[in-house]
Order: structure tokens, then sequence, then C-alpha cells
């Protein structure tokens, strides 16, 4: 495991400000799970233009989130999180599949996330889903994602995930920081 890939934490929250409950915002929803031990966020909002996306990502920075920009780089991540297929170094990579995840680690990427594992509510009909045993063996640490919730968590790291991405269970919580601490106790 590189140093970088030691300082990865076990929870990484991915942010859509479309699931928020009516009048809440992604700064407070961010700013109350990092008061419940959070540290990491993949900012997604990718349909914001690239000021406004920078802007959001510094304010998260700001309240103290360690941001990953999904997809595209912006000045204040810590780096970019790419999507499934993309080519190039990032800091992070999605991947739906054992190949996926050999290749993102020999692009020199530091994680990735694997899935989906479950039926979710933000990807309806996306999948299927993968087994469990996908999250094995591989040369660097890989999140759980797609359908993960504090009644899963526990059972994808047994089963090999080094940690777990999560975005509705948390975006679409009205205690964000319960989910957020249960899922911490979920993959210590």
């Amino acid at each position: 495991m590189t140093a970088q890939q030691s300082r990865l934490p076990r929870l990484l929250v991915v942010t859509d400000r479309a699931q928020l409950p009516l009048g809440r915002s992604l700064l407070s929803t961010v700013d109350s799970c990092l008061r419940a031990g959070l540290t990491h966020v993949v900012l997604r909002e990718l349909d914001l233009p690239d000021g406004q996306r920078a802007a959001l990502a510094a304010a998260l920075t700001r309240v103290g989130a360690a941001v990953i920009a999904a997809h595209r780089p912006v000045p204040a991540a810590i780096g970019t999180h790419l999507p499934a297929g993309a080519a190039g170094t990032g800091l992070g990579r999605s991947c739906h599949s054992r190949r996926d995840v050999e290749e993102a680690a020999a692009e020199g990427s530091a994680y990735a996330t694997l899935g989906p594992f479950a039926p979710s509510a933000s990807k309806p009909g996306y999948g299927p889903a993968l087994p469990p045993t996908e999250l094995r063996g591989h040369e660097i640490p890989v999140y759980a994602l797609g359908g993960v919730s504090e009644s899963n968590a526990a059972e994808l790291v047994g089963a090999g995930a080094y940690g777990v991405a999560v975005m509705g269970a948390v975006m679409r919580s009205g205690a964000p920081e319960t989910v957020v601490r249960r899922l911490l106790e979920a993959v210590r």
C-alpha cells in the first residue's frame, strides 16, 4: 500500500444536492457529517459550471472536508475521481468489474469504487448487482458502491472491501450525521 493509500478513509460520501431534503443545503449536510466523523467527500454536482463547482469545493474545504472532485479537477480538491472507462490517472476511479479495477491500478489510481452491490434508489434499475466476492484480492483499495447502506456496509467490508462509498443513504437522510456515525461503526 502506498503512502497515499494508507491515508484513505474507510468511508467516502458522494455528493448529490438533488437528493437532499427540501430546504437543506449541501454545505450544511457535509458539515454535520464532518462533525460525525466523516473526512472525505467526492464532489459530484456535475451539472454546475466549473467556477461554481470550484467555489463549492472551496467552501467544503473551509468546513473541513477533504474534497475529491468527480470527473473533472477543481482547484480546492485533493484529487480527481475518474468515471468508469476514463483514460488517465486520477486519485480514484469508478469501476464495474474486476478488469476495470486492474486497469485503474495499472494506470496509477490510489483506489477504486466498485459496484453496484445492491439495488440503489439513486440509480434505479442500474446493475446487475455484483456478488460481494468481487471485492476480494485487488491490488488497490476498493470501496463498495451502489446500494450501500447501514444494513450491508459491514458485510461488504467483511467480504473484502477496504471501505464503502455512499451517496443516497446520506444525501436523502433526515439525519445524515446519524447515518455517517453508523456507517463508520460498520466499517471499523
